[in-house]
């Protein structure tokens, strides 16, 4: 649910694109601020993406302006209403909200189709019969300039004709473009006239069968910003050398207003690969189970495997805005996590590998209730009670036959603490005929009820533990980093980079009965394991929340 809007902001700028927005407003160059998050709607959005969010609204918000949200839809062949509603619930879903300032790059191509004939027409813009290839081949490279194409000074008599017959149909796709005549020795590449249209025989998906030529992103981009009447178009450094192409268009075209484009640094985040074309192959060629996977690094996927929308905004303010690229630790994103479920999420019981235990002396058919906090950072969350009984489930690596030194935990003769109940001391170990410990036998102290001994004794190691005849049994799956590597493709192959471990589903799970009415979505800490979400998808089974956490000792 979206946050209601502060007051516009008063204190000193926490980076530096908030020192260019505080400056503007203070000298009154805007009346209003207005920023504007653009997607393409090609695929799901990750965790960069986020930033890009919680920067554009977040300063929309702080501001006093808006945000809009606007989908780069120019190219139909890779867009879908699939991607369109994900990006939607996402931004929902961080706490944003666009109101009636939704908008498609599409919405205004009648618009910049007509700019385009009027660049035409002022000798600005060409139609060039060059192949893709031969475009690529002349344009130059970064150190050398590019050649004219042997259509650049077509007369504008042509150019307009050839234009309009490109709307109308009558080329096939790749026949010729529509490039900007700007400088093909100018050493910006992005200035070597740049293609502006391109025809494509494809039906849109807001447009239908309207057009077959479509604008190309740097064209369209500026010229919506100008049109929607955005102050400031925040982009990340990859398009800062785009930035004069921008301003050429700008100043070129009657535009209702004149936006400015500023950048920041993306997000890189080890361990982590943030690009959609690899994303997409990763779930078009079934290496994890669809954009929504918990190893992935969309909104989607975090949101799945449980990180609330919260953690993801602190993880944003956190790591800041700048304008040199950096690679943030993982470990960054999950204290973040982190900070926010240990104040919000219940605690439940759960044994994930689970190893029976008789309490011996405990009177068989007796059940009792022990209260156990639902939040120890929250005294108002109050208890809730859990069921004890004679029969128990315990972690199995919670117990050693023959434990080292520092291994503080059961082993035979070795007393330690329930958590909430009483003190245990293992007795005998049962073992099948394969030699597996398959049960333990274990003597209760009844004089220690809710944990303490009155003579005072405290053993090293309190266990979490499952009364096994209130159990729920849930498939649990632990989660790993998708990539081995810090730097995942540092050597040369991504795909050789991928976690075979990344995920380990344990299906014979115990956990406290509570935990088993847990609707889907809600997060939940068990105890002494780490964080979990509730599968929305499988309302019966529990996931593993951000990753798979060792259980600590006592």
């Amino acid at each position: 649910m979206a946050e209601p809007d502060p007051p516009p902001t008063t204190g000193e700028p926490a980076d530096f694109i908030r020192e260019i927005v505080s400056d503007d407003v203070r000298a009154g160059r805007h009346q209003t601020v207005v920023t504007r998050f653009p997607p393409e709607p090609n695929g799901y959005l990750h965790v960069g993406h986020a930033k890009s969010i919680c920067l554009n609204f977040g300063i929309a918000r702080e501001f006093g302006g808006r945000c809009h949200l606007r989908f780069d839809d120019t190219n139909p062949l890779k867009e879908e209403q699939e991607y369109i509603d994900s990006i939607k619930e996402d931004v929902r879903w961080l706490g944003f909200e666009w109101g009636e300032h939704l908008y498609n790059a599409s919405d205004y191509f009648d618009q910049l189709y007509q700019w385009a004939e009027l660049l035409v027409g002022q000798g600005l813009a060409y139609v060039d019969d060059q192949s893709a290839d031969q475009i690529r081949e002349t344009r130059g490279t970064l150190t050398e300039g590019g050649r004219d194409s042997p259509y650049r000074n077509r007369s504008v008599e042509e150019n307009l004709d050839l234009f309009r017959r490109m709307r109308g149909g009558e080329f096939p796709d790749g026949a010729r473009v529509l490039r900007a005549k700007i400088d093909m020795a100018s050493p910006n590449i992005n200035l070597r006239d740049p293609v502006m249209y391109r025809i494509l025989h494809a039906r849109h998906p807001m447009t239908g069968d309207k057009w077959c030529v479509y604008p190309g992103y740097d064209y369209a981009h500026g010229q919506s910003d100008a049109i929607e009447g955005i102050t400031h178009s925040l982009c990340t450094l990859e398009f800062e050398d785009h930035r004069p192409l921008y301003d050429w268009f700008i100043e070129h075209l009657p535009v209702p207003s004149r936006p400015r484009q500023y950048e920041f640094a993306r997000l890189n985040l080890t361990y982590t690969v943030l690009s959609k074309r690899f994303l997409l192959r990763l779930v078009s060629e079934g290496r994890v189970r669809g954009w929504d996977d918990p190893r992935m690094p969309t909104i989607s996927g975090l949101r799945r495997r449980g990180f609330p929308p919260e953690a993801l905004r602190q993880f944003a303010e956190a790591i800041g805005v700048a304008k040199r690229e950096s690679v943030v630790e993982y470990a960054a994103l999950e204290h973040a996590v982190r900070d926010v479920l240990n104040r919000t999420a219940a605690r439940k019981m759960a044994v994930l590998r689970p190893l029976r235990v008789v309490l011996t002396n405990y009177p068989e058919g007796r059940t009792e209730e022990f209260p156990a906090l639902n939040n120890p950072e929250a005294p108002s969350a109050g208890t809730r009670p859990v069921p004890f009984s004679r029969t128990l489930y315990l972690e199995r690596d919670d117990f050693m036959e023959d434990p080292p030194r520092k291994f503080y935990r059961l082993a035979p003769g070795r007393e330690v603490r329930l958590r909430y109940a009483y003190l245990i001391t293992c007795q005998e170990v049962v073992k099948d005929a394969a030699g597996r410990i398959v049960e333990l036998r274990c003597t209760y102290d009844p004089a220690t009820r809710g944990g303490s001994a009155p003579d005072g004794r405290s053993p090293r190691a309190t266990l979490h533990w499952v009364s096994a005849p209130h159990a729920v049994r849930a498939e649990v799956r632990l989660y790993e980093h998708l990539f081995r590597q810090a730097d995942p493709g540092a050597g040369g192959d991504l795909l050789a980079d991928l976690n075979p471990r990344s995920e380990e589903v344990l299906a014979e799970c115990q956990v406290e009965p509570g935990a088993g009415r847990l609707a889907p979505g809600e997060r939940v800490q068990f105890e002494r394991l780490g964080y979990f979400c509730v599968d929305p998808d499988r309302t019966a089974t529990l996931r593993d929340a951000w990753a798979k956490v060792q259980a600590r000792e006592g």
